[in-house]
């Protein structure tokens, strides 16, 4: 379920920033307005919305909606919550070595002559 959400995730921002790079900007037509005699545009009703707006509306809507189910997904899990969470528990019967691994008893050394 989850792959799957995270599919259609990244999809939909793919296509969201497609269709938003593909719409033409509104302050284009404002500066195209004054001195052009098209101001009429400017101000008058806008009417319905296109195709390209809508599909906008839709694709935003889904990346919200999968944006809030990752989410839910998450906080759901149970995780640890550090970093000592994912350290495995020493048994009791292992016993750390009475020395350090490398370095060799003082009873064993011999003096070296001058």
């Amino acid at each position: 379920m989850e792959t799957l959400v995270w599919v259609v995730h990244v999809l939909t921002a793919v296509v969201l920033i497609g269709l938003v790079l593909l719409q033409h900007g509104k302050g284009a037509d404002m500066g195209a307005a004054f001195g052009t005699g098209s101001a009429g545009s400017l101000f008058g009703s806008s009417g319905s919305a296109n195709f390209l707006s809508r599909s906008t509306a839709v694709a935003a809507t889904v990346f919200f909606v999968t944006s809030l189910t990752l989410t839910y997904l998450y906080s759901h899990v149970d995780q640890p919550q550090g970093v000592m969470d994912r350290v495995a528990p020493v048994a009791a019967d292992q016993a750390a070595p009475s020395a350090p691994v490398g370095i060799p008893d003082d009873s064993k050394l011999r003096e070296i002559p001058k």
